[in-house]
């Protein structure tokens, strides 16, 4: 498998909410989006003290996109419209479809408030095409135990499954679009060859540590922008070990017009959601 070149590595900026800790390496000043992954918010790593406020994502609506939110450390309870409810530990993977329009909550639940602890959590947006934006919302919240694990170069790499496949292993979540996604585990040195077919754009995000990626040194924090000129993308970590988000898609080369948590194709449909939204229609909390 000829392995993919590297056209540039896009640093997450900073841009804390609140007490809470958040680089955005998506959509940044050099890369708007990577077509269909939109936006990443990395929050922590931080330590909370006993008696904190917790997450600040009250109920708030979307449409148009699905939310995937890694639960690398602490603890994230969700609750929605569609009447889901869960609370996902370190570990945990939540899979969220907006669709049609759903209303949600994204907060730290009353034990994590009282006694404080390690946090870090990605949220990643990925776009549905014209044809889904008003499919039914749909919400999955697994745990550590529930994803499964595949090993590479003799356990140095420990690949977590969230969608798609890896050496003929399916991940723990069915994509409504053939989105692939696995958080990848590096001891210091180990080696991964990560499939990445021809036509489709690959994600690839250094959350700890450092990757030679195609023989390029990216450090954590940075989201690397690959060329579409061969079907793998090899990475070395370094001597600290890495954790990376991995996962490719078909591109949906249709327009993107976004207003805040709404994702659509044309402004027209922006303002209906608005309108949909202030009319009730996305539902509520319970």
């Amino acid at each position: 498998m000829p392995s993919r070149s590297l056209i540039a590595a896009h640093p997450a900026l900073r841009d804390d909410i609140g007490d809470l800790v958040t680089r955005r390496p998506l959509p940044g000043p050099g890369l708007d989006q990577v077509d269909p992954f939109l936006f990443l918010n990395h929050h922590g790593p931080q330590t909370y003290k006993p008696g904190n406020h917790g997450l600040p994502f009250g109920p708030h609506p979307h449409r148009g996109f699905e939310t995937v939110t890694f639960i690398l450390e602490g603890e994230l309870a969700h609750l929605d419209s569609g009447g889901h409810e869960s609370v996902i530990r370190a570990g945990g993977v939540q899979w969220m479809t907006a669709g049609r329009g759903l209303v949600h909550a994204e907060i730290s639940p009353d034990s994590f408030k009282r006694t404080g602890g390690p946090l870090e959590i990605l949220q990643l947006w990925v776009n549905l095409p014209a044809r889904l934006k008003m499919t039914a919302p749909a919400y999955t919240g697994l745990q550590r135990e529930d994803i499964p694990v595949v090993e590479a170069d003799g356990g140095k790499v420990r690949v977590e499954l969230i969608a798609g496949a890896w050496e003929g292993r399916k991940g723990a979540f069915e994509s409504l679009t053939g989105v692939a996604m696995t958080v990848l585990r590096f001891d210091a040195g180990g080696r991964a060859i990560a499939p990445a077919p021809n036509g489709r754009s690959v994600f690839l995000y250094v959350v700890a540590g450092a990757l030679q990626v195609s023989g390029t040194t990216i450090e954590r924090f940075h989201l690397a922008e690959m060329a579409d000129d061969g079907d793998a993308v090899e990475m070395v970590a370094g001597a600290e070990g890495a954790v990376a988000l991995f996962g490719h898609a078909a591109p949906l080369n249709e327009p993107v017009v976004a207003h805040g948590p709404f994702v659509m194709n044309t402004r027209e449909e922006i303002k209906q959601a608005m309108r949909d939204y202030q009319a009730g229609r996305f539902g509520a909390i319970a």
